[in-house]
């Protein structure tokens, strides 16, 4: 759907976006990541038309990138604004007619998405009237009133309590299932892992990373395994003996325990269960990935060890 070419933005001299290249296929759910500043909100408001890169070119669906094809695009800002004294259904229709959807397609929108939010009595309320929460519901609302092709998405979980964030999630694989493709900024790294087919991440201006999100995480793993079984602990200790080693242990109950164990030299997992089999009973074994969370602050930390270097 998107690609992003050799796209520079400077401000006063400061790059923010430097040779920026990369595609957003469709119908998936792409997460854009990286520390603050490092471009991904200039990346977002030059998707936007809001500015001009400096050089640099975005198609859209092999088309270059203009301000027409902003009627396909639905963004939620990081920073809302509405305005306060309309009522949500007054803003609706403001909103849905500079879409180009007519009175009828608004009303009919609308109904769908507060019947399945099941907040339809808030259609009178105004603005002001809601509270931070029940007004970023509404706003997403309106971003895919529409029903664009891309939702470009700039912190969207931000502000909900836990069972809304799970609602937002279900919604967004609901639109990628029906073919909408999606941007998603966050720092909500466990999001990411959840809904996201892939991943860029984004620092000084460049993507510096980038892959299916259990690619980046494949990338970073560093060969340590889970064990859950039952038995005796020392038992399990002398089995490891030199080749293995064990970093974290969990106490389930008096003879059950959950524990991790980093490979040492060539041992591989089959080596580790070979050791264990007949020692302790084995419940469960799996290779334990590193989360989102550890490959965004390894792979970040890693470029700030090699330019302090």
């Amino acid at each position: 759907m998107i690609e992003i070419q050799h796209l520079t933005k400077s401000y006063n001299r400061k790059v923010a976006l430097d040779q920026v290249s990369l595609t957003i296929p469709t119908g998936q759910i792409v997460g854009l990541l990286g520390p603050n500043g490092a471009g991904k909100t200039t990346l977002i408001r030059i998707l936007n038309q809001i500015i001009l890169p400096d050089s640099g070119h975005i198609r859209f669906f092999g088309d270059v990138m203009k301000h027409k094809h902003l009627d396909q695009v639905g963004y939620l800002p990081e920073e809302r604004g509405l305005y306060r004294t309309m009522t949500v259904e007054e803003h609706a229709y403001f909103l849905g007619q500079l879409k180009g959807l007519t009175k009828k397609e608004v009303r009919s929108h609308l109904e769908y998405w507060l019947d399945k939010f099941e907040i339809s009595s808030w259609k009178s309320k105004r603005i002001e009237e809601l509270s931070k929460g029940m007004a970023q519901k509404v706003q997403l609302i309106f971003t895919v009133l529409h029903e664009p092709k891309l939702l470009i998405l700039d912190e969207p979980l931000s502000g909900f309590d836990p069972l809304n964030v799970e609602l937002i999630k279900k919604e967004l694989s609901n639109l990628k299932a029906k073919g909408t493709t999606i941007i998603l900024s966050t720092h909500n790294m466990k999001s990411v892992e959840e809904i996201c087919d892939f991943a860029y991440l984004i620092d000084g201006g460049k993507v510096v990373s980038s892959g299916s999100v259990s690619a980046l995480q494949e990338a970073k793993k560093e060969g340590i395994f889970a064990i859950k079984f039952s038995g005796n602990m020392i038992a399990f200790v002398t089995a490891l003996w030199t080749d293995f080693e064990l970093v974290e242990k969990e106490i389930l109950n008096e003879n059950r325990f959950l524990v991790h164990v980093k490979m040492r030299g060539d041992a591989g997992f089959e080596d580790l269960l070979k050791v264990l089999i007949g020692q302790v009973k084995i419940e469960a074994a799996w290779e334990v990935l590193p989360s989102m969370h550890d490959v965004f602050i390894q792979t970040i930390s890693a470029r700030e060890e090699a330019a302090n270097a």
